[in-house]
């Protein structure tokens, strides 16, 4: 592939501007792994087994130590968690992160040297969706602290700096990551934050702002992302560790009143010539998006892991009660309308199980290329859960919207999942970009060296195979599946056919809207939601094929069959949707009327409406101040740790 793989900003018709973006984006995600991941060898129309068969395990030591944790940790929240006061103070109270620590919840991950219970990833997750279940705000605490927080120091911190801080943030105090800013939420190359070294080479100098940083108020320990020129004459991104005690370090705004997620804090933190020691940085000058990269991989599996907790009790809730439900002198669920709600709740929490602890298995044993998969799972349990929580609401009806039943908490705590860890739409660009972006240039390096090679053995080779896909329409064989139970092989084969389609269609669609495509984010939209239904199906198939080889007695097996049978159905449908809308769409009519309804808008007077405090200069002061009389404030103070 070497010898005809061309940089895609080098293709002909690019704007400068794609150009440019093409290049932060590399340099924003790095060089490409030397192994290729199992979603990108889809985009080829590959089936690296040996990738996703059998489904990842866990040592039996471990399990059973994870095991004795979930027995403790539901029987303390199903009895004693404070999941509603929570949610209506917007607090979460002391004891209740003491108890957790004192349990071990808050270390899962921290090496028992340190303190911590030096989980891997599956367990720390699953530990993770046992909380989901009954209090969102308190799984997204736990999941920040360790997730990004702390990870950063554990996987990019020195001897020193571990034995330092390791120990706190395993069974004393949370931690916080410093990424967000007004202008730099998905953009995370975007930080405006600033770090220069004295001249002394003795610390580094930290102005600016930071927002969204959770429990940043509440932590010991924080990981500041850092706008910084480097020796070169380039800028990089540094990762420094501070403390909240350190001088020049105002904690402006605790926190802001939210529709769900309550008890959480998020905090503004201001830095005004910060003075942080050499010592604190972790990895290299630079090398700080790496860093932030590398932890979200983790915050997308814990957030799925959360929501996937709550969409599994929502779902049982929801079930229990069209069974007990009586209208017209019948249960709720001899309704087929119910019933297709039940099954779709099945299917897909049960594909949503499957796709976390698939990803987390990659995660413990070290997969190198592991960036779509991570991005795939929080979209999937993301998306999927908010459908599940949306059936489940809607089988209750208005006693859904009631606060003592806790529903309307998991509904209001599930939207926000959508959004962070790379807001979903912003994820399916990234999914096709990052997928197909190999197997782009390939393509574009057998156009570019078409003319030059013509009579090359080496290049006919791989040029008349392509040439018959891109041009005749004729498919690519589907790539082989061995090791599965004989009754999944029906699935199997249903699902060769689909990788199969899927990499024509990307060939198809790159070869429609050429460069054109780079901003095309609608046609990208459909690929990458065929992508990722593709690899939900192999993460079900392969926890199914699993499950007959282990478990398969029991109501519950029963459950998990039909339902992982009736996600293949679904997925189906849809993949087959996305493919068929990129030939008969409203991709036309829809520019036409959001360019109308843009137009429209900007007859209205910007005092009518709330503006990004960071918008363009023009429109800064323009629009309406918020109504916030009635909205619990959370002002800072200066918070000093020992």
């Amino acid at each position: 592939m070497a010898d005809v793989r061309t940089d895609l900003k080098d293709m002909k018709g690019l704007s400068e501007e794609d150009r440019r973006t093409l290049a932060e984006a590399e340099a924003l995600l790095g060089p490409e792994p030397e192994t290729m991941g199992f979603t990108k060898n889809l985009f080829w129309g590959r089936f690296r087994e040996e990738m996703v068969l059998p489904y990842p395990q866990v040592a039996a030591d471990e399990t059973a130590r994870c095991d004795q944790l979930l027995a403790e940790l539901e029987d303390y929240l199903r009895n004693e968690h404070p999941s509603i006061q929570i949610d209506q103070e917007e607090e979460i109270p002391t004891w209740v992160i003491e108890r957790l620590f004192k349990m071990g919840a808050l270390g899962c991950t921290v090496p028992t040297e340190y303190g911590g219970l030096g989980f891997g990833i599956t367990s720390y997750n699953r530990v993770l969706e046992m909380i989901g279940k009954y209090c969102g705000s308190t799984a997204v605490v736990v999941s920040a602290h360790q997730s990004i927080g702390c990870k950063a120091i554990m996987l990019f911190g020195d001897d020193e700096q571990k034995q330092n801080w390791l120990p706190i943030v395993a069974r004393q105090n949370l931690s916080a990551f410093c990424l967000s800013e007004s202008n730099a939420g998905c953009d995370a190359g975007g930080v405006e934050t600033t770090c220069e070294l004295s001249e002394d080479g003795t610390h580094y100098i930290i102005n600016g702002e930071k927002k969204w940083s959770t429990s940043g108020a509440l932590a010991a320990i924080f990981t500041v992302m850092c706008r910084q020129d480097l020796p070169n004459g380039k800028k990089g991104v540094t990762a420094l560790v501070c403390t909240p005690d350190m001088e020049g370090v105002d904690i402006f705004q605790k926190n802001r009143s939210k529709c769900g997620i309550r008890g959480t804090w998020q905090a503004r933190i201001r830095f005004t010539n910060v003075k942080v020691p050499v010592s604190h940085r972790l990895h290299d000058e630079g090398k700080g998006l790496k860093v932030a990269l590398t932890c979200l991989n983790y915050g997308r599996c814990t957030l799925s892991a959360g929501m996937t907790g709550g969409a599994k009790r929502a779902m049982d809730q929801s079930i229990k009660w069209a069974e007990t439900r009586y209208q017209f002198r019948k249960p709720l669920n001899d309704k087929q309308l119910v019933r297709q709600r039940i099954a779709h709740m099945a299917a897909l929490t049960y594909a949503m199980d499957a796709v976390l602890f698939m990803t987390t298995g990659m995660l413990d044993r070290g997969d190198e290329d592991i960036m779509v998969e991570t991005a795939i799972c929080k979209v999937f349990c993301s998306e999927m859960g908010w459908q599940v929580v949306n059936d489940a609401m809607q089988i209750m009806g208005g006693e859904g919207y009631m606060t003592e039943n806790e529903l309307d908490r998991i509904f209001r705590d599930s939207r926000i999942n959508t959004i962070v860890e790379g807001s979903n739409d912003l994820m399916w660009s990234f999914i096709f970009g990052y997928g197909g972006k190999q197997l782009g240039e390939w393509m574009l390096g057998m156009k570019d060296n078409a003319k030059s090679s013509i009579f090359k053995p080496a290049f006919l080779g791989k040029a008349i195979p392509l040439g018959m896909e891109v041009f005749l329409g004729i498919r690519r064989k589907a790539p082989e599946i061995k090791n599965i139970h004989p009754d999944l092989r029906p699935y199997a084969d249903r699902l060769r056919k689909l990788i199969s389609e899927f990499t024509y269609q990307f060939k198809q669609m790159s070869k429609k809207h050429d460069t054109d495509m780079l901003q095309r984010q609608v046609p990208q939209a459909r690929l990458a939601l065929a992508a990722i239904q593709l690899h939900a199906w192999i993460c079900t198939l392969s926890k199914l094929d699993h499950d007959m080889r282990n478990n398969s007695n029991g109501e519950e097996f029963a459950r998990d069959k039909a339902a992982a049978i009736h996600f293949f159905d679904l997925a189906e449908l849809d993949i087959e949707k996305h493919f068929r809308e990129g030939y008969r769409n409203a991709d036309d009519t829809m520019e036409q009327a959001a360019e109308a309804a843009m137009k429209h808008n900007d007859t209205l007077p910007n005092n009518l409406f709330i503006i990004p405090e960071k918008a363009p200069e023009q429109f800064r002061g323009t629009g309406r101040t918020p109504r916030d009389e009635a909205v619990k404030q959370f002002p800072g103070d200066k918070a000093v740790h020992s």
